[in-house]
């Protein structure tokens, strides 16, 4: 689980870039996006040693900054809620997604030091002219650790390719939350995973 909590982590940041370079990708292809991002990003935390060192406030404000656009985090908590996504009103999904961004952000923010030594290598992707939807995969070499293997789902939406699920190490990100989701709407129903969720960021903000 920590190594897949590693992976995550690592291609969450990958997502990071500058308000021009958010232009770019916007009009780039899936397999440029994750390229181009990955290396920034790496380089970024390689060069910052505050970041190196898990300074929280710092990677939070990152993450915020510069992570969110190229999430589609709607798409991602709708998989992850699964069954009840239909149930809940619409200001239940409202809160849905933004607890379970925030969920996210805190793991990026918490554990932001094991990006120091990596490096990645994107495999070439191979989609048809007209696809909507398709998966970019890498991989992070550390030069003390085994390669670890991401792949990214993403699709095509009306501002540009967006990710709405990580595979770290054969594991989907959402489907790993989505069997705890559905026990805790069986339980507790949609207000409950809400008030879970919400719980579950006050504790990692405080930790």
């Amino acid at each position: 689980m920590f190594r897949f909590i590693t992976s995550f982590i690592l291609a969450l940041g990958a997502l990071s870039l500058n308000t021009h370079a958010l232009a770019q990708a916007q009009e780039a292809g899936p397999e440029e996006i994750v390229r181009r991002i990955t290396a920034e990003v790496l380089e970024t935390v390689q060069r910052d040693k505050q970041l190196q060192a898990g300074d929280r406030r710092k990677a939070l404000a990152l993450a915020e900054e510069k992570i969110l656009p190229l999430v589609d985090f709607e798409q991602a908590t709708q998989l992850a809620v699964g069954r009840a996504w239909r149930q809940a009103t619409p200001e239940q999904r409202a809160r849905l997604v933004s607890e379970f961004r925030s969920m996210l952000v805190n793991i990026y923010a918490n554990a932001i030091g094991v990006y120091r030594g990596q490096t990645m290598r994107v495999q070439p992707v191979r989609m048809a002219k007209d696809a909507t939807d398709v998966t970019v995969r890498n991989q992070y070499i550390s030069p003390v650790k085994p390669p670890m293997a991401v792949e990214y789902s993403m699709h095509k939406t009306g501002s540009g390719w967006k990710i709405y699920d990580i595979v770290a190490e054969g594991v989907s990100l959402v489907l790993t939350y989505r069997s705890e989701f559905e026990q805790v709407v069986q339980s507790s129903g949609v207000d409950g995973l809400i008030k879970t969720l919400a719980e579950k960021n006050t504790a990692s903000r405080k930790g």
